[in-house]
């Protein structure tokens, strides 16, 4: 069962990528943007996903870190939805073998 801390993170991580995004594209759909200023706002709502994920990153918890890097090699190498599910599917391995 998710918890409802866990639950307002991430129902508030897809809020405000959701509004980078449209902030965005309200405050500056008039303006003629430089190349590299549309590259900068596509890549505001990963920044705010990283943000939350980073910290886990140097996690004291070794199935957490372990858990971690495969999702990030499946990342480098496959598409949202195969990288998701292996994911979740080794975390559940790697804590069942932890604990």
């Amino acid at each position: 069962m998710i918890s409802s801390t866990a639950l307002l993170t991430i129902l508030g991580m897809a809020i405000v990528t959701y509004l980078t995004r449209l902030l965005g594209f309200l405050l500056l759909r008039n303006r003629i943007l430089s190349p590299r200023t549309k590259s900068v706002l596509e890549c505001a709502p990963g920044c705010v996903i990283i943000s939350v994920i980073a910290p886990y990153y140097v996690s004291s918890q070794p199935e957490i870190v372990i858990a971690m890097l495969i999702a990030t090699i499946c990342a480098l190498r496959l598409s949202m939805l195969p990288t998701l599910i292996i994911s979740v599917i080794s975390l559940g391995i790697i804590q069942k073998l932890f604990n």
